[in-house]
């Protein structure tokens, strides 16, 4: 019997191409479930992605799908968005797509409060060319560009969305199913700029570089080093070493991109009479 979220995917396209124990699945998952919780019309919805393992996904997606170049998923998220605000545009990016290449893209988007809704598949590597170190590996994390680990300091892409203006914020992880549906459908619920990292396992190229152990000990580890906002709030400064913070981690109200320039529009046309 077909389940309802089979009907958001292309089925001629499956089975994917990532690899056995990718988290990648998992979220694409999450993302169709959002869209379901929504309501959401597939004629409605268009989904966009950049160049990476996780930018996949749009081609498995039965919507209009667009992938792009990389690093600009956002840019040509937000040229769909302004010609037809009534479409809903979610955007699936990677850790190094996202924050690295089209980091000013990323920062932009978020200063505009241009109204999208922005997942980051995080598996902490760049998976698809060969196991780089990408912006989101963590420090002393080893990788094929830093094989006695890397020195980098790693970005906080949720503080760094925050800080740049986005009006949704949110984490969660490929083992949190659940709650990763319903952080992204909250997101989509927000009329802005909304940024969902979603933590994801990559065992081929992070996992056996790092020795994490199967993809299953990935998601544990996951389960064991992610804790709730609430209760992440109440612990004390060293209790967090290591661990981090999931759920909706910053939430405000602003006006959004297309909603501002219509202004301008209206302002422009009352200019001329």
């Amino acid at each position: 019997m077909e389940r309802s979220f089979e009907q958001y995917f292309r089925q001629n396209h499956l089975p994917h191409l990532w690899c056995p124990g990718c988290g990648n699945g998992i979220a694409m998952k999450a993302i169709v479930q959002a869209v379901e919780k929504k309501g959401w019309s597939q004629d409605n919805t268009v989904i966009v992605s950049g160049i990476g393992c996780s930018s996949r996904a749009s081609g498995y997606m039965d919507f209009d799908t667009l992938h792009t170049a990389h690093g600009r998923a956002i840019p040509f998220a937000t040229g769909i968005k302004l010609a037809n605000p009534d479409l809903n545009v979610i955007v699936i990016t990677g850790d190094g797509d996202c924050t690295a290449i089209g980091g000013n893209h990323f920062i932009h988007g978020c200063r505009r409060n241009v109204d999208l809704t922005v997942i980051m598949f995080n598996n902490n590597i760049y998976g698809m060319t060969g196991g780089q170190a990408s912006p989101t590996t963590p420090v002393g994390a080893k990788a094929t560009t830093a094989p006695y680990g890397s020195v980098d300091r790693t970005f906080d892409a949720c503080k760094l969305a925050e800080a740049a203006g986005a009006t949704y914020v949110a984490r969660s992880t490929a083992f949190h199913v659940q709650h990763m549906t319903n952080m992204i459908a909250d997101g989509l619920d927000n009329k802005g700029f909304s940024f969902i990292e979603a933590m994801v396992q990559c065992p081929t190229a992070f996992g056996r570089k790092n020795r994490m152990g199967s993809p299953a000990d990935m998601l544990k580890w996951m389960r064991d080093y992610a804790v709730m906002k609430a209760a992440w709030d109440k612990l004390p400064e060293e209790k967090r070493e290591d661990k981090f913070p999931i759920g909706c981690l910053y939430s405000s109200q602003a006006i959004d991109y297309d909603a501002a320039y219509d202004q301008v529009i209206e302002r422009a046309g009352g200019a001329d009479k």
